[in-house]
């Protein structure tokens, strides 16, 4: 097409969009400036229609002497709702705690609560969002209308899969799809549930919920919930290696998005596309849509999206054999990702933290719940013979038993959900927010005590052939094979890591470049004979080394890796399949 075509397209689009506006506006004007009415269309209209949003608030800005006080607050209510949508969360959080907190009326407090859940997640405060949580389902069964309890619902769904917990959030976007008024709350739930299948790592959607979830966002419109299906679909593509079906359905509606204007979501198509892009191998469009989410997620910089981004540009450069440029891109990547790991970890953390403080709550009021009906026997026993007092005796010890019973169980379960935290979930070994822990705190220690020290980066080769060959499945397996072909070959001391994907860390104190060759040598073809394994026989396994050692690279793990990673990048350009050691010549 060209330039005039196009110059043509985009002035169609702009007048039919206006035209849109103008008619949703007119309709405004028909409607008589009771505050009631007012009110009641401001909340049944998404922010991110802002015209017909704005002109409302404008109009019941004009009628504000003639509110009564519950109006107010409900007005109250929409303007810190207009400027969470706008992105200033911090603004927006207090007005709606106010609200949540010490607003009379049931609904709107449960409303204001919904909202202050979803900013405290946007703000990673993940415990004071699942402390708010109880309370708001506590209220929900005592709630009727219809618009207040999709509301909850959608909020809880969306919480439950943020902690991973996606059984729960399923039960929710269920209740939430059975509960349904309009198409819009029908194309809530169904994504709700489908995101959770998604995260949980289902690789494909079910026929019939394709079909009604898909049926169901279309009547919806172009709401924020169904262009996030959309994109939710293009993300199944994308796991079952179709970039381009995952194309067709981002560029069809990334349009869409953009007139939203929700940035969040601009940035996850964004990023998506990109991927997408890189991965079918058009390579300018992935640099195009990357730095676009880059540009969008400005003031998000460990978001998963921003992350996704950085590794893109990567990757590219990393192809166009621009090493320092990919040395950048990877550096910014890893600090994206480390950022995006550590708030998941939050959320699960914050989860089952604040699950035991309430199972500990409810332990404490059953306990003290007995021991006042103990205390109330205790005048019975008084008039009793000596028998009965110790009856009471007994009861009150078993009392105090299961309390400490339960206390130690109490302590016992966090204690396991903090050694969770530092695995990883596939491998059991060190996940990489905690190999970074603990490799620097060796290299620490190997300074102060002039001790040698190597850093070893492992990365499987053709990981992706695999995988797309056979499947995750039999890829994961793969994982767990390399993994403990490795520990085989690992003394105690070392520090053994999963860092992403394919990609490991293993660090060696009281080694030289010299001394750890050997060892490097015996993992190396410890993984290249594990194709015979039993469990996927005949599956080619092997990978490059990379090594570097704080004689030429200094203590600094940031150095250390970028050392390691230049010579993993030579071993692979070299044939894969192979040890690269680091020698300060590299870097000139």
């Amino acid at each position: 097409m060209d330039r005039a075509s196009r110059c043509g397209l985009v002035f169609a689009c702009c007048v039919l969009l206006l035209l849109s506006v103008a008619d949703a506006v007119a309709a405004i004007a028909t409607v008589s400036d009771d505050p009631a009415q007012l009110l009641r269309q401001a909340e049944n209209v998404e922010p991110s229609n802002h015209a017909v949003f704005n002109e409302l608030m404008s109009r019941l800005d004009k009628v504000a002497m003639r509110l009564s006080p519950q109006q107010k607050l409900h007005l109250r209510y929409l303007e810190a709702r207009r400027i969470a949508f706008a992105g200033d969360y911090a603004g927006a959080l207090p007005l709606l705690t106010a609200l949540a907190d010490q607003t009379a009326d049931p609904v709107l407090a449960f409303r204001a609560s919904a909202n202050v859940i979803d900013l405290l997640v946007a703000q990673s405060r993940f415990e004071e969002a699942f402390v708010r949580l109880n309370p708001l389902l506590d209220q929900l069964p005592q709630i009727k209308e219809d618009d207040v309890r999709i509301q909850g619902l959608t909020a809880t769904a969306q919480l439950y899969t943020e902690a991973g917990q996606y059984d729960e959030s399923m039960r929710y976007a269920d209740q939430l799809i059975k509960e349904s008024t309009d198409a819009q709350s029908a194309c809530r739930g169904w994504f709700l549930k489908s995101d959770a299948l998604f995260e949980s790592g289902s690789t494909q959607l079910p026929a019939d919920q394709l079909h009604d979830g898909t049926e169901a966002c279309a009547k919806a419109g172009d709401t924020l919930f169904s262009l996030s299906f959309q994109h939710l679909l293009a993300g199944f593509d994308m796991r079952q290696g179709r970039p381009e079906s995952a194309i067709r359905v981002l560029q069809a509606n990334y349009p869409k998005v953009l007139r939203a204007g929700f940035p969040p979501q601009v940035a996850q198509f964004e990023t998506t596309l990109a991927t997408a892009y890189w991965k079918s191998g058009a390579l300018a469009s992935a640099v195009k849509f990357a730095n676009s989410a880059l540009k969008t997620d400005d003031n998000r910089p460990y978001s998963q999206s921003t992350a996704s981004a950085y590794r893109v540009l990567y990757q590219v450069d990393k192809k166009f054999g621009d090493s320092k440029g990919s040395l950048v891109y990877l550096e910014k990547y890893l600090a994206a990702h480390d950022g995006y790991q550590s708030r998941l970890s939050a959320k699960v953390l914050a989860y089952q933290t604040v699950k035991q403080i309430v199972l500990a709550k409810k332990l404490q009021v059953e306990g003290l719940d007995k021991k006042n009906r103990v205390l109330a026997l205790q005048g019975e026993l008084d008039r009793k013979a000596a028998e009965t007092s110790r009856l009471y005796v007994a009861l009150l010890l078993l009392v105090l038993a299961s309390i400490i019973l339960w206390a130690y169980r109490v302590k016992r379960s966090q204690l396991r959900f903090m050694r969770l935290a530092r695995r990883d979930g596939l491998t059991g070994i060190f996940n990489r927010q905690y190999f970074v822990n603990e490799a620097e705190r060796q290299l620490r220690y190997c300074r102060k005590s002039a001790r040698d020290v190597c850093l070893v980066l492992i990365d499987l080769d053709h990981f992706k052939l695999v995988n797309d060959t056979h499947g995750h499945a039999v890829g994961d397996r793969v994982l767990k094979r390399a993994v403990d072909a490795c520990q085989a070959h690992l003394r105690s001391t070392d520090v053994f890591g999963r860092l992403g994907g394919e990609e490991f860390g293993v660090l060696l104190p009281e080694c030289t470049l010299d001394s750890v060759l050997p060892s490097v040598e015996q993992m190396r073809a410890a993984i290249a004979a594990a194709s015979v394994a039993g469990d996927a026989p005949g599956i080619p396994i092997s990978a490059s080394f990379g090594v570097a050692a704080a004689a030429s690279s200094g203590y600094a793990l940031r150095q250390l890796m970028i050392d390691a990673d230049r010579t993993l990048y030579q071993a692979k350009h070299e044939g894969r399949n192979r040890i690269s050691l680091f020698d300060a010549g590299m870097r000139g």
